[in-house]
């Protein structure tokens, strides 16, 4: 088995970009996907003057990934309405769906889709409890766990934030694999849109499995 880290953040658009090579490894045998919520951005709305680079950027994504961004988030970004981005509420739904027995990759991948594709206010809870309850969450426990987890969350992104600095990592997204000579930086921009290369560099990985150990952290 081998342990893959994967430093994100359900908020940044390079992650979503990346979400097709994190689901492939996330199904593969013989990997163990650890998630690390980092934290980006707390509860804070866009400013107007902000979202046309918003939007450039997320055409460089879409560009250079393959990602698809919807109409209406698109329409959403464009609009005078108020969009609120929070990191912070949605790691902290992603961690109270592991707690329930959920995948929490699902989770992550529910709010990502939810956001850049369909424009949901994924900073609210009843947003986010809907999105739970369609990957097949019981809502109830799962809103249980959101009330009762935020300082479980606040550890958590104090712990990635740690391990990055420990281990020289910077921005998102960024993978890690633990093997017997330590820590080794996996950058997944080097595999977008050739998912062949992706699934053979993770075939290779797994071949030499033999040298992974656990880490000392």
């Amino acid at each position: 088995m081998v342990t893959v880290h994967y430093f994100f953040d359900p908020m940044c658009g390079w992650c979503y970009g990346a979400s097709s090579l994190i689901e492939h490894l996330n199904q593969r045998n013989g990997v163990s996907l650890v998630l690390h919520p980092g934290g980006m951005v707390a509860n804070r709305a866009i400013d107007p003057s902000f979202r046309q680079h918003i939007l450039q950027h997320d055409q460089q994504i879409a560009r250079e990934t393959g990602a698809v961004f919807g109409d209406d988030y698109v329409t959403r970004i464009k609009s005078t309405a108020p969009v609120v981005m929070d990191s912070y509420l949605t790691a902290q739904a992603i961690l109270a769906a592991d707690t329930v027995g959920g995948d929490p990759l699902e989770m992550l991948r529910a709010i990502q889709q939810g956001h850049y594709r369909h424009g949901l206010a994924v900073n609210q809870l009843d947003t986010l409890a809907a999105l739970a309850e369609k990957i097949g969450l019981d809502e109830s426990a799962w809103r249980a766990t959101m009330a009762a987890n935020e300082a479980q969350l606040h550890d958590t992104i104090a712990q990635t934030r740690q391990l990055m600095t420990q281990h020289q990592v910077s921005g998102y997204p960024t993978l890690m694999v633990e093997t017997a000579q330590g820590w080794q930086k996996v950058a997944p921009s080097s595999f977008y849109r050739r998912e062949e290369q992706w699934q053979s560099y993770w075939d290779g990985v797994l071949a030499n499995d033999v040298s992974a150990s656990p880490a000392q952290i």
